[in-house]
């Protein structure tokens, strides 16, 4: 597509505080902030008055940014404005969009209506065509205000899980944050309210792969709905290109041993040392007193950070470049009395500049590529759910701990950080909910098979029986003499694996599957006195949401 014509009127003023040229492209914006003194502007017919300073705005390496072109719903639109929002986890941009002809409605979402939220979020009309662009989850949404032809309900009634109907269709409460206005930038529909304290933001999601926001700060509480964009299909131009030369100023030193800590990513809010391992919040930027703790070693993972590989989401689909940017260790917590054995598994974060983030997820059971959804699925009787017309049944319920972290990730990483999980599958596809006390996140994905992990990350050969050290075989069809065979193989090395564990001895297992694998790295840290033990099936299909909302 060609880059889109920019808006043909403007209008600039200068500013009362430093004389700079502030410009406005839409006659409906009633607010800029300076770039040079980063003061905020009333525009009162054709002057400005300055009402007060904004906070300068957390440095990040988001590819959007200022005068940024796209289309979207069929319309061409700007980035003229943005507003960075701070929550207990840290921070997320929310760009106002400014549309050169009216965006079409949704055919599930009533078309957008006139007026501006108390907090500064534009609304999408036929006369304002403004629009909003906002982080969720490591993607993006894009939202509009939309009439609620009922009072929405008290704040404190609403509970995260719970299903709450909004003229007269069906949402669950995904997250229920508490915020606060951090920066502005750019030109606004309204001034930015950046003293009025801390609201609440509540977000729903439902089976139409929709998210709505009750935003609190305004009475009656304004309505916005949105959807999922991937950047790719927003076609957009200008996007920021100079990433180094952003990140080189979130430099910083780890405050357990000195050593250098230089985040990858912008929207990186823990940060793991590669000299100590100590997991360090830097959600506060560099200049924040960063917390911190320790942790014990881990295993190294089988795909080493930074590795670039390709691998698609979908069975079929185009492959993408994904990059490794961080690694989990994670396992189940037993019900107190519960004799079963503890189950561990790994999981890799993966960022693609245009996609976002998904995770790579290794089970006993064997491998699945996931990633977040933006809307929740709904029960199809008992405890099996429904998305999109497929049936999920439910595999298990268990809780779940972070034991073991590399790398960078895009949610505060806390110690003995516990969630309650639910794992679904349907013939080829998986579904897993991961759930917190603040929120509720969804995450869907597919099955893969060793050897395409392998071949998508160009993994040496020697590591190719660690991969495949998985139960995968076992659902691959052959006979039942076959089947039969590959369980007792796998019964006995299982007691030998025991045996060699309590003596300190792992030769066999070195020999068996090669130095690289699970099973040798694990016998090894149990001979060790760690106290981790093999897990013998399943694990979470993973997916972390990390904050709820448009995060």
């Amino acid at each position: 597509m060609a880059e889109s014509t920019a808006p043909q009127r403007r209008w600039t003023a200068a500013c009362p505080n430093c004389g700079a040229p502030v410009e406005f492209a839409s006659s409906a914006s009633a607010s800029a902030i300076c770039s040079f003194c980063r003061s905020t502007l009333l525009r009162e017919g054709e002057a400005l008055r300055k009402i007060g300073q904004s906070a300068e705005l957390f440095a990040d390496h988001s590819p959007l940014q200022l005068q940024a072109r796209g289309r979207h719903a069929g319309a061409d639109f700007t980035l003229v404005g943005r507003l960075q929002l701070r929550y207990e986890g840290g921070v997320w941009n929310e760009w106002h969009a400014l549309f050169d002809e009216a965006p079409e409605a949704s055919p599930s979402m009533p078309p957008p209506q006139g007026g501006v939220a108390a907090s500064g979020r534009p609304s999408a009309s036929r006369g304002g065509k403004s629009g909003w662009l906002s982080e969720d989850n490591g993607a993006y949404v894009f939202s509009f205000d939309a009439p609620l032809n009922e009072p929405a309900p008290p704040s404190h009634t609403l509970v995260v899980g719970a299903q709450q109907v909004l003229d007269g269709q069906a949402w669950r409460v995904a997250s229920l944050t508490l915020v606060t206005l951090g920066a502005a930038e750019g030109e606004l529909p309204k001034p930015p309210l950046q003293h009025a304290g801390e609201f609440l933001l509540a977000d729903l999601r439902n089976s139409q792969d929709e998210v709505g926001t009750l935003d609190y700060l305004s009475e009656p509480p304004q309505w916005s709905v949105g959807r999922a964009v991937r950047l790719a299909d927003l076609a957009m131009t200008g996007l920021r290109e100079d990433s180094e030369a952003t990140l080189a100023s979130r430099a910083m030193s780890c405050p357990s041993c000195g050593a250098s800590l230089e985040p990858k990513l912008g929207t990186t809010k823990s940060i793991v040392c590669g000299q100590c391992h100590a997991v360090v919040d830097i959600s506060g930027g560099a200049g924040a007193d960063l917390e911190h703790y320790a942790q014990s070693n881990g295993m190294e993972p089988q795909i080493p950070l930074g590795t670039t590989g390709s691998l698609s989401l979908l069975p079929n689909g185009k492959p993408l470049p994904w990059q490794v940017v961080g690694y989990q260790e994670r396992c189940d917590i037993p019900d107190p009395g519960d004799d079963e054995e503890q189950t561990f598994w790994r999981e890799y974060l993966l960022y693609n500049r245009m996609e976002g983030f998904a995770f790579l997820v290794d089970t006993e059971e064997g491998w699945s590529l996931v990633r977040p959804l933006t809307g929740v699925p709904k029960t199809a009787g008992g405890s099996d759910v429904e998305w999109q017309g497929r049936r999920f049944k439910q595999r298990w319920q268990n809780a779940a701990k972070t034991t073991y972290v590399l790398g960078e990730f895009y949610w505060r990483v806390q110690r003995e950080d516990r969630v309650q999980v639910g794992d679904y599958e349907s013939s080829t596809e998986l579904l897993s909910s991961e759930r917190s006390g603040a929120e509720i996140t969804w995450s869907l994905g597919r099955k893969l098979d060793a050897a395409e992990v392998a071949k998508g990350f160009r993994l040496a050969a020697d590591r190719g029986a660690a991969l495949a050290r998985d139960a995968g075989a076992l659902s691959g069809g052959g006979s039942l003499v076959r089947t039969i065979i590959i369980i007792a193989v796998a019964f006995v090395l299982l007691i030998i694996l025991l045996r060699a564990c309590s003596k300190d001895d792992c030769d066999s297992y070195k020999n068996a599957y090669g130095e690289a694998s699970t099973e040798y790295q694990q016998c090894r840290r149990n001979s060790s006195g760690s106290g981790v033990r093999p897990g013998y099936s399943g694990g979470s299909y993973g997916g972390f949401g990390g904050g709820g909302g448009h995060k």
